[in-house]
């Protein structure tokens, strides 16, 4: 598993679509969890930096036109920086503690497309608004889950062909 990458998965994945209707679950109880789970600071600002990196990483990994600019605008603050040590260099994060838990996410999504080119996508589901990973072999994984959107996607499938029948 790549570092950070249950903390990527938790904020893609904090804005599913329920009973037809996009909710937001980062302001909620569920995302103060998020944060605590992932050293967050739980505050109001970091809830809208979170909510705008989330965007952003949602508009890149669809390829609209303008994500590359709305995702660095999130990471304006943020730098990395050197520490050489015994093993080699170690590349420390700085942010502003109200950035830092988007920026850990964008470095996630970073790692992620370099280590796991194409891997990285929407769920199949259009009427879905999560995403997954897919660490299968054969990388070929569709639905953000085969219980649910996999499930339904194989039923519609199955009745339009039962329908042409």
């Amino acid at each position: 598993m790549i570092e950070d990458e249950e903390l990527l998965m938790a904020v893609l994945n904090s804005a599913p679509v329920i009973d037809g209707t996009p909710t937001e679950q980062l302001d909620g109880s569920a995302g103060h969890e998020l944060r605590d789970r992932f050293g967050g600071t739980g505050t109001t600002t970091e809830l809208h930096h979170l909510q705008r990196t989330r965007a952003a990483l949602h508009g890149m990994i669809r390829e609209e036109s303008d994500a590359a600019e709305r995702l660095a605008a999130t990471l304006g603050r943020t730098t990395l920086l050197p520490e050489v040590t015994s093993d080699g260099i170690q590349w420390q994060l700085d942010a502003p503690a109200d950035e830092r838990l988007a920026a850990r996410t964008v470095l996630a999504w970073s790692r992620v497309m370099e280590t796991l080119p194409g891997r990285l996508r929407a769920c199949a589901n259009t009427e879905c608004n999560l995403f997954l990973i897919d660490h299968s072999r054969p990388g070929t994984a569709k639905w953000c889950s085969m219980a649910t959107c996999g499930n339904r996607m194989k039923a519609r499938a199955h009745a339009q062909r039962s329908r042409r029948r």
